[in-house]
């Protein structure tokens, strides 16, 4: 018997209550609506987006700190953390080279700015400058200077990732060095610091769709659908390989770990579409991080890769550098050689690698590179001016899932993964809601599985 329709009013009604995925896909929905018919509106609720992304990252340096801190203390070793770190930073360097890669073979082959006979002298340069604040990129060795923290308050205070992650790491240390039995108190109080902060951001995140709503009128408003047709081109091209390399991504998941990238996907739903709708990964790291812990990863490979993938992989960027390079060569009519090709993916290894809060930092790369060709005018670059913010959606979620693919990845080469429960929670038999407290020590695992059951059952009635 088919239900009524006030029994099936009242299904969507509870759905929309407790669904945190429904409620940012009902937000982004009416966000694009309001922004097509009211544009005017954009800067009106562009503030419900900042102030969330506000919120949000002024809990994760305190967060990152937390976990890092009591991951290295409980793994008990930190020759393991170090090998941790370097196995993370070979991935990021083989799977960020990778994209660049295949963003310039694509480019290359499809030919997004063919025939476009742009006369670059004709465009606003100053536009660029606008944009990116007149700013640089850090050299090598101002990057290497900058992650190093002048002090333990300024680290938190200009919530610079590396910086707090190097005094994680030194405080961890110490606390290994020192033993419990010296400081019986430090650890538990950072533990519970730990569960203080994850309690703020799950209060943070009831706003999500209203910031979610505020950045999509922002979005269509003020930039409209329009520049779709433009440079529509460009557009499929870039999200088509952002679909490709995460193929690749899942190719190389399933090879290591066994595990499915697509089941993760559906796993962090709520996570993937906060970030599309947001633009911005790091609304979602605390949450990320909550969640690869549930499924299977050790907290100090979760605390150590995740945070510094954010620096260091950022595979999204690198497919949208290689390709705007590019584009904006072949508009202007100039044909890159291929020792030039080759020069454009050793300054995008560096200059990507210095991007992360860095105010227009794309831009910044992109014309660092059309200076070092020599043969791409540096005014080129504000072709990709009208496009950018329509590629922030496909840059985030291929950084965010690269980022994701390299935890898995690193915590199964270290032994730093609980495979058998990875896959069980990516096959929904353990259904355990993000904010469910672990099981006891001294609990059967079945029984904390049947208690995390019961929640999940209550939360959803």
């Amino acid at each position: 018997m088919p239900p009524t329709v006030p029994s099936l009013s009242r299904r969507v009604a509870r759905i929309l209550r407790t669904s945190l995925f429904a409620q940012v896909a009902c937000a982004l929905v009416l966000g694009i609506v309001v922004g097509k018919l009211w544009p005017y509106s954009a800067t009106v609720f562009q503030p419900l987006g900042d102030g969330f992304v506000r919120l949000i990252k002024a809990v994760i340096s305190p967060l990152v700190f937390c976990v890092v801190v009591v991951g290295i203390a409980k793994a008990g070793d930190l020759k393991a953390f170090g090998r941790i770190g370097l196995k993370a930073l070979i991935w990021f360097e083989v799977a960020s080279t990778a994209a660049l890669l295949i963003g310039l073979g694509a480019a290359n082959l499809v030919g997004p700015g063919s025939g476009m006979h742009i006369d670059a002298s004709k465009l606003d340069a100053s536009a660029v400058d606008k944009q990116t604040g007149g700013g640089s990129l850090p050299s090598t060795t101002e990057f290497v200077l900058n992650a190093l923290p002048q002090s333990f308050v300024g680290a938190f205070a200009d919530n610079a990732l590396l910086q707090v992650l190097v005094l994680a790491c030194l405080v961890g240390a110490a606390l290994l060095h020192l033993g419990r039995a010296r400081v019986p108190g430090v650890l538990s109080a950072i533990e519970q610091a730990q569960e203080v902060v994850f309690t703020v951001v799950g209060f943070v995140m009831r706003l999500a769709p209203l910031a979610v709503f505020g950045a999509m009128v922002h979005l269509v408003g003020q930039y409209g659908l329009g520049v779709i047709t433009t440079y529509g081109k460009l557009i499929v091209l870039c999200y088509a390989v952002a679909a490709l390399f995460l193929m690749v991504l899942a190719v190389a998941l399933k090879l290591v770990t066994g595990l499915s990238l697509w089941k993760f996907v559906r796993y962090t739903r709520e996570e993937m579409l906060l970030a599309l709708g947001t633009a911005s990964s790091e609304t979602v790291m605390p949450r990320m991080m909550q969640k690869l812990r549930r499924a299977g990863c050790r907290e100090d490979a979760v605390g150590l890769v995740l945070p510094t993938g954010y620096s260091f992989n950022l595979d999204g960027a690198s497919l949208y550098l290689s390709i705007g390079t590019v584009f904006i060569a072949q508009a202007v009519g100039v044909h890159l050689s291929l020792s030039q090709q080759i020069t454009v993916v050793l300054v995008l290894m560096l200059t990507s690698k210095g991007m992360a809060g860095v105010p227009g930092s794309a831009f910044l790369a992109l014309s660092a590179t059309a200076t070092s060709l020599g043969v791409i005018p540096a005014g080129a670059v504000a072709l990709l001016l009208g496009v950018d913010r329509i590629m922030d959606s496909m840059r985030v979620v291929t950084n965010l899932l690269g980022n994701c693919v390299a935890v898995f990845t690193v915590s199964r080469w270290e032994g730093a993964l609980d495979a058998a429960r990875a896959k069980k929670v990516l096959d929904g038999e353990i259904a355990l809601p993000v904010d469910a407290e672990e099981p006891e020590a001294g609990v059967a695992p079945q029984v904390g599985l049947a208690a995390g059951a019961v929640r999940e059952s209550a939360h959803e009635v």
